[in-house]
């Protein structure tokens, strides 16, 4: 008897047409005409990097893709010397895609981050480029749930 209701669990469960969200659309595929960057060069080519957006004068899907980066690091608060203990780090991008009809399509996306400040130097710098590239990530996550809509 458990066995059945099992069965007819499982049934109903793999013909919902459930279907992870990862796995149906691949940003891989959208190929522009003209791709234009604006903003921060690091962010924008490690955003290119991550999609795969190809751009391809003969064969497109959209006619203009547009990508407007920001990246804003702000102390969040001081010890008493005046001293900065944490800092926040965004990152904000920004895609205008504009398709064959001449439609355009605008869409942001922001991601933002807290840490504590580090006495060496280097070492921050080197932690605040792992952040952004986490970041970036994020931000590709939520890009790549965006197109597959």
């Amino acid at each position: 008897m458990i066995k059945k209701k099992i069965i007819i669990v499982l049934f109903f469960l793999t013909s919902c047409g459930y279907q992870p969200i990862f796995l149906g659309k691949n940003t891989n595929e959208l190929i522009f005409s003209d791709i234009e960057l604006i903003g921060e060069k690091d962010i924008n080519r490690k955003l290119i990097s991550i999609s795969g957006f190809k751009k391809d004068k003969q064969n497109y899907q959209y006619s203009k893709l547009k990508i407007d980066s920001k990246k804003n690091i702000i102390e969040t608060s001081k010890n008493s010397k005046g001293q900065a203990e944490t800092f926040k780090m965004t990152i904000e991008i920004k895609l205008i895609i504009e398709n064959k009809g001449g439609e355009v399509n605008s869409k942001s996306f922001v991601e933002s981050f807290s840490y504590n400040n580090i006495e060496n130097k280097f070492n921050l710098a080197s932690y605040e480029n792992d952040v952004e590239n986490i970041l970036i990530n994020k931000i590709f996550e939520k890009l790549t749930i965006y197109f597959s809509l």
